[in-house]
Order: C-alpha cells, then sequence, then structure tokens
C-alpha cells in the first residue's frame, strides 16, 4: 500500500461526526455553548485532520474519539474566551486609543447603564407628547459652556469633519495650509476625509510657511469655505509662519466663506489654570469670530466618543439636514454619557476631580511617589532574588494626539534583572508576563528595563494583586 493509499483508508476510520455529537462530554459542551459552536467545532477539527494527512502522507495516527474530544474541549474553550478584557495601563499615556481613550467619571456611567436598561425620553418631549431631537438633551448645557449659538453632534470627530465639508463645500474648493494636512493615527489622512467629502483639497503656502496672501489670493468663485486644523501630534520649528487667526476671521467675513477650525483634542476648559501650557479652547475660538469648531468628546474634555460640531445656528441648521447626519448620529448610550459629563463642567473645580481624564492629568509627582513606595514595600520582597525593582522618575503623556509636547513628570516602579548579560530579553519576556496575567498589566521599555508608569493607576491593590499572582503565570 502507497503513502496515498495509506492516508486514503485512514480517511475511512475517521469517527462519523454524528457519533462525535452523540458521545456524553459532546452533549455536555453542546447544553452549555449551543449546537451549532459544537458541530463546527468538529467539523473544523477533523477537516484540519483531513488536509493534515494529505500534507504528511506518511503520518499513519488515526484520529480517535479521545483526541477530538481533547481537540474539541480546546477549541471551544479558546473561541468562547473572553476577548474584551480590562487591563491596567501603567504606559504612562492618559488617553490610550489602543485602551479606549478617556475613562467615564462615575456619574456617567450610572447615567448610561440607566438609560441603557430602562425606557428613557430620548426622542420624546412628555410636555406636548410629541417626538423631539435626542441632542436636546445636551444642547444647551454645551453652548452654555463654549458660548455657541448650537451644537451639534456625531460619532466621532472625523465624523464631524467630513460632514461639514460634505454640507458647506460639496464639489467645491476647501483652502488650507500645507502644513496642517495631518495624519492621525491608523493612517488616517485629512486629505483623504477630504476627498470622500465630495469636496476639493485646494493647498495653500508652503509645509512651514504660509501667508495671509496665499489665502487671499486662492478665493474664487469655486472656493467653499477656509480650513484650519490643529496638528495633533507634531510640530514644526525654525523659519515657520502661520497665519494670526483674527486675519482668517476677518478675510472669511469679507468673502462670505465659512471658517471652520478642527481642534481635535478641544478642552472644555482653561488648562492653564492648572499648570499647563495654554492649550485653545472652543471658547476661544468661538470668541474670535470662527464660524465652527470641531473637536473630540473623549480627550481632553474627557467624555464618551463622538465629534462636536459648534458655532453658528444658520450653519449647524444646514448640517442637521444633510443625509449623512442620519447616518453618523449618536446613540442613546452617547447621549446619556456625554449629558452626565456636561452636568459636572457647570462646574469646573468639580470637573477636574470627578473626570478621569483630569484627574490623572493633574495628580502631582509626590502623591504618585507616596503610591509607589507603598506599593514597592510590598512587591519588592517578591523579586529580590532575581529581578532588581527600583523606584524611578519618568514622565507621562496625554496621548491620542492631545497635547503632543507636554511630558508630564511622573513616577514609576522599574523592573531589570539581577544579571546584565540576560538584561536584554529581559524586558520583553516580562513584559510578556505581565500581559498573560488575569488583569494584563501594559508597561513600557526603556533602556533593558520595564517601567510601570503610576500616573493612571488608582487602586494600588489592583497591581498588587495581579504582581503577587505572577508565580502562577
Amino acid at each position: 500500500m502507497n503513502k496515498f493509499e495509506n492516508s486514503k483508508t485512514n480517511f475511512f476510520k475517521i469517527p462519523p461526526v454524528h457519533k462525535i455529537l452523540n458521545l456524553p462530554v459532546a452533549q455536555q459542551l453542546i447544553d452549555r455553548y449551543g449546537h451549532l459552536i459544537v458541530v463546527n467545532a468538529v467539523r473544523d477539527i477533523l477537516a484540519e485532520y483531513r488536509y493534515n494527512q494529505k500534507k504528511k502522507s506518511n503520518n499513519n495516527k488515526i484520529i480517535s474519539y479521545n483526541d477530538i474530544i481533547k481537540l474539541l474541549k480546546a477549541r471551544i474553550s479558546s473561541e468562547t474566551k473572553d476577548s474584551l478584557i480590562p487591563i491596567l495601563n501603567l504606559s504612562g499615556i492618559i488617553l490610550h486609543s489602543n485602551f479606549g481613550r478617556a475613562l467615564l467619571p462615575k456619574i456617567a456611567l450610572k447615567k448610561t447603564v440607566d438609560v441603557l436598561g430602562s425606557n428613557y425620553n430620548l426622542e420624546y418631549d412628555v410636555q406636548t407628547g410629541k417626538r423631539s431631537d435626542r441632542e436636546n438633551h445636551i444642547e444647551k448645557k454645551l453652548c452654555s459652556l463654549i458660548g455657541a449659538e448650537a451644537v451639534t453632534i456625531v460619532n466621532n470627530n472625523a465624523a464631524a469633519v467630513m460632514l461639514i465639508l460634505n454640507t458647506l463645500a460639496r464639489r467645491k474648493e476647501v483652502l488650507i495650509s500645507r502644513g496642517e494636512l495631518i495624519e492621525i493615527g491608523g493612517s488616517f489622512r485629512l486629505p483623504d476625509i477630504m476627498k470622500s467629502s465630495d469636496c476639493i483639497l485646494r493647498e495653500i503656502g508652503t509645509t512651514n510657511r504660509t501667508n495671509l496672501s496665499d489665502y487671499e489670493d486662492a478665493v474664487k468663485s469655486k472656493t467653499g469655505l477656509i480650513f484650519k486644523a490643529y496638528s495633533s501630534n507634531f510640530t514644526i520649528s525654525g523659519y515657520t509662519k502661520i497665519v494670526d487667526e483674527k486675519d482668517l476671521v476677518n478675510l472669511s467675513k469679507k468673502t462670505n466663506l465659512p471658517f471652520v477650525i478642527d481642534l481635535g483634542s478641544g478642552s472644555i476648559i482653561d488648562l492653564s489654570k492648572m499648570g499647563f501650557k495654554f492649550e485653545p479652547t472652543p471658547y476661544d475660538k468661538l470668541k474670535l469670530g470662527v464660524d465652527l469648531v470641531t473637536f473630540s468628546g473623549d480627550k481632553l474634555m474627557g467624555g464618551p466618543q463622538c465629534g462636536i460640531i459648534a458655532g453658528r445656528a444658520d450653519l449647524i441648521k444646514k448640517i442637521n439636514k444633510n443625509a449623512m447626519k442620519r447616518a453618523m448620529r449618536c446613540d442613546k448610550y452617547t447621549i446619556a454619557a456625554l449629558y452626565s459629563v456636561l452636568k459636572i463642567y457647570q462646574n469646573p473645580m468639580k470637573a477636574i476631580n470627578e473626570i478621569p481624564t483630569l484627574r490623572f492629568l493633574t495628580r502631582t509627582k509626590d502623591e504618585i511617589r507616596e503610591q509607589a513606595e507603598r506599593i514597592y514595600n510590598i512587591i519588592e520582597p517578591l523579586f529580590r532574588e532575581q529581578i532588581k525593582v527600583k523606584i524611578v522618575n519618568c514622565f507621562s503623556q496625554m496621548g491620542s494626539g492631545a497635547l503632543p509636547n507636554l511630558s508630564i513628570p511622573s513616577v514609576g516602579i522599574a523592573f531589570k534583572h539581577c544579571d546584565k548579560k540576560k538584561n536584554g530579553l529581559f524586558p520583553i519576556k516580562f513584559a510578556e508576563k505581565l500581559r498573560k496575567l488575569p488583569t494584563p498589566i501594559i508597561g513600557r521599555i526603556n533602556d533593558s528595563t520595564l517601567v510601570l508608569d503610576l500616573r493612571c493607576l488608582e487602586k494600588e491593590t489592583d497591581l498588587i494583586r495581579q504582581l503577587q499572582s505572577l508565580k502562577n503565570v
């Protein structure tokens, strides 16, 4: 018998699917996970066996019922394992895009659960008994906070920009400085958004220098609006020049063209009052005379993911009539969370304490060091024999393109191998161990050292418990 015939013979010895499903263990799995999951897993296992038999014709092993059950348990366990799990963000990045950006304050979490679990007057006016607008719950509060005539919200800031461009400059030119043609996370580029919005990009000036005359010369009958985008993750320094926004406001009034600014990560409160570099707020831009501003709800604002458009009421009205708005509108989760966050912002000092993003940002280095010392005293003896544990000074970042040039003094706990010869791969392997913990710990590697930045750690017992369980990993 040749190898092919031997493999073919093994195929006839494969247990049939219906007999496998009738086994007591398989029946228990069906009761727990459902028939579809189990039968698909069995078919996949048998298909893989047949494939391997054809590929490796010298493999004479016949798959048994016990082999199948063992593989079945492992496959179903893997397929039904929860893929969305909590982690400890000790990377030093407050708004980590990969971790979901801003954490919601407790009051917003409670309101969201209530709204999702019950019937609420999302689009219903209980006074008149008629349909209303879901954005009524947030518009008045937001307008009051940022000095806007009107606002509207969509699912994220990219959608906000796209909706404005498609409404106000469809098939028309949009004037923008070359130095502002940004690319954000995920290789998402502003020129691509403009193209998708069915408008025409009209680059002004050069990468490093743009003059008012560049804008003036570019204004034609086919011009739709003047656009400015704030650089979210880079700076241009040296021989540079940008046009004063007041001059662009005057040009927009003179030419009757809307002037739109994309702030990206607009802050509702003045961060300079908390000791940080001044960050332009939507209020500042609208007060200056800008027609519309856009910004994210889940960055410096510390709320749910959404894109906020604020400014002139007549322009907002046009935007809301665009058919794309329906496709981009926010769900009741976002409305409930944003509503709660805006209520907090009505008392700015309360906001600093209750909104996690602002609380993490304003934690003092002394406070974090005290926390580091408490954690160090407990965990250092656990690693003493092989790993050198040390309290170190480090720097945190805001993340997600917010405050790109700000390095925030912080304190962390560093892990380094006692044997210098093993330091090369140690931080990579140790980081992998931390990621395999029941609650993965995410730090950062710096100079053969794994550093856990404690700026975003509030419950230190969570970290201690996970590190104590390392022996089981």
